[in-house]
């Protein structure tokens, strides 16, 4: 699995954002492409320790759900959306593009941390799997629009 803590990864990721326009549609799901960056923002403020939802911790989410979050098996389509981290209202494309590309470079920035502060939900993560969950995710979604 690649983690958005490698330089060339996260470099892969900026690149596949790039290639988005405001023209571009999901294969699946609900979110415009605006919206998808909006979404995509949510684990890595959560990561950052920035502004995001409360969420009370799951066990159910620990036990059935977090080895997903960075393991090699790919997520299915549609996956269940977290309702404090659905995104339904209007969103600007530039505006989110950037705040995201942001987020990426100073999550990815990040990579001399050890120790990090334990999940709102899922609870600890190694450095590995911080990195490699945030590169998941964002795969995840630019897959959902074709890049």
């Amino acid at each position: 699995m690649k983690s958005l803590f490698d330089e060339t990864t996260k470099n892969e990721i900026e690149e596949r954002i790039h290639k988005l326009s405001t023209e571009s549609t999901p294969s699946w799901g609900k979110m415009d492409i605006s919206q998808m960056f909006y979404h995509c923002q949510f684990p890595l403020k959560i990561a950052l320790k920035k502004d995001y939802p409360s969420m009370k911790p799951s066990l159910l989410a620990k036990i059935f759900f977090k080895k997903s979050l960075y393991n090699d098996k790919p997520w299915r389509k549609s996956l269940p959306t977290h309702p404090k981290l659905k995104v339904v209202d209007t969103k600007v494309f530039n505006e989110e593009k950037k705040h995201l590309i942001n987020l990426v470079n100073e999550f990815s920035e990040k990579r001399t941390i050890s120790e990090w502060d334990p999940h709102p939900m899922f609870g600890k993560f190694t450095k590995d799997q911080w990195g490699k969950m945030q590169y998941k995710h964002l795969d995840h979604h630019l897959q959902q629009f074709n890049v």
